[in-house]
C-alpha cells in the first residue's frame, strides 16, 4: 500500500518539481504557501521549518500513492495513515511528532479558507510512555571525579567539569563557552548564557568553587591561544572545549568508574534537577535555574526572585548540604 515510504527521508520537501508522484497531485501553491506561513507568522526557524516539512511530505506521499488529493483527504484517510506507520514500524513518539506537523498543517488550510472541516479533529493520537532520562546519585557522582587522574594535567579541568555541570546543571554548549568574566565566585554566581542567547545567573556550590580554584592552579601554568583567555575549559593546546570533548570526557569517566547506565553530560543536568527536587527545592526555582521557558495559550513566564532563586538552590542542593549550608 506504501512501497516508497522508506525513501521518504530523502525527498526534497522544498523543490515541488521533483518526479515523485504524490507531490505532482499536491497544488505546489498550497504547499508554498504553508510554507511561507509558518517562516514568517510562526517565525520558525530553518531547521524547524525543515522538520515540520519533511514529517508533511511523510502525509504527501501517503495521499499521493492512494490516489487522494491532500484537500480531500477524510478522519478515516488519517486514521488509515496512522496504521501505515505503525505497520513500517515507526515508534509511538514519532507517530505523535509526524501528527503534530499533518495538524498545523490542516489548521493553516482552514485558516486559509482551502477547507472548512479539520480532519485531524477527532484523530486520536498515539499513546506515549513515559520516557525518564538516567539520572546519577550522588555518590556516582562522586565516583566519576574519583575517576579523574590527577597525576594527568587534564586530571583536575575533567574533574571541575563534572562537578560545574552537577552542581549548576549547565547544558554542554553553556559549558563549553563559559568565561571568566562570567564568574562571580565571591557572590557564588555565575553568568549562563543559554538558548536563544538568553542570560541567566546561576548559582554556584562552594563545592565547585573550590574545584574551579584547584583547576585555576593549572590553567595558570598553560599556555593559551591568542582570543581564547577568556574561556574558563581550555584544552592542552589553549583552545576551549568542543562538544564532543566534553561527550568523550564523561563516557570515559563512566566506563573508567565502572557506571553501566548509559549517560552523557546531559544526564548531570538531569542529575542536577533530580536532586533538587528530592531534596524539596520550590519547582519554579528549578525551571528557572535550567533556564526553561514554558510557553502555552494558559500560561506565561514564570519566574522567581533571584534572591529565593539563591537561597532555594543553596539549602536543597546536595553539595550545599555537605557544605554545611
Amino acid at each position: 500500500m506504501w512501497q516508497n515510504y522508506k525513501n521518504m527521508g530523502k525527498s526534497q520537501t522544498n523543490d515541488m518539481q521533483t518526479d515523485n508522484k504524490s507531490v505532482n497531485k499536491v497544488n505546489a501553491d498550497i504547499i508554498e504557501k504553508y510554507r511561507r506561513y509558518m517562516k514568517l507568522e510562526r517565525n520558525y526557524s530553518e531547521n524547524t521549518l525543515d522538520a515540520y516539512m519533511s514529517d508533511l511530505q511523510k502525509l504527501l506521499d501517503y495521499v499521493g500513492s492512494e490516489g487522494l488529493h491532500v484537500l480531500d483527504v477524510k478522519l478515516d484517510d488519517l486514521r488509515n495513515f496512522v496504521a501505515a506507520l505503525v505497520d513500517i514500524g515507526i515508534s509511538a513518539r514519532s507517530q505523535s511528532r509526524i501528527l503534530s506537523g499533518v495538524r498545523t498543517f490542516y489548521t493553516f488550510l482552514i485558516l486559509d479558507g482551502y477547507i472548512e472541516d479539520d480532519p485531524t479533529e477527532l484523530l486520536e493520537w498515539p499513546k506515549i510512555g513515559e520516557h525518564l532520562p538516567e539520572v546519577l546519585s550522588v555518590e556516582e557522582v562522586d565516583r566519576l571525579e574519583q575517576a579523574c587522574d590527577l597525576s594527568k594535567w587534564e586530571g583536575q579541568r575533567n574533574r571541575t567539569i563534572i562537578e560545574v555541570l552537577f552542581s549548576c546543571g549547565l547544558r554542554v554548549s553553556e559549558l563549553i563557552n563559559l568565561r571568566l568574566s562570567d564568574l562571580f565566585l565571591d557572590e557564588k554566581f555565575i553568568r549562563v548564557m543559554g538558548k536563544g542567547k538568553k542570560e541567566r545567573l546561576v548559582p554556584i556550590s562552594e563545592s565547585a568553587v573550590k574545584e574551579l580554584q584547584y583547576w585555576f592552579m593549572d590553567r595558570n601554568l598553560m599556555k593559551i591561544k591568542p582570543g581564547e583567555e577568556d574561556f574558563v575549559f581550555l584544552n592542552r593546546r589553549g583552545g576551549h572545549l568542543t562538544r564532543m570533548m566534553i561527550f568523550t570526557i564523561v563516557r570515559r569517566l563512566a566506563e573508567a568508574a565502572g557506571i553501566e547506565k548509559t549517560i552523557s553530560p546531559h544526564t548531570l543536568r538531569h542529575s542536577f534537577a533530580t536532586a533538587l527536587l528530592e531534596g524539596g527545592a520550590n519547582l519554579r526555582a528549578i525551571q528557572d535555574m535550567l533556564g526553561h521557558e514554558r510557553i502555552s495559550t494558559t500560561q506565561i513566564y514564570t519566574h522567581i526572585d533571584m534572591h529565593t532563586l539563591r537561597e532555594e538552590i543553596l539549602e536543597h542542593h546536595p553539595r550545599n548540604l555537605l557544605n554545611g549550608y
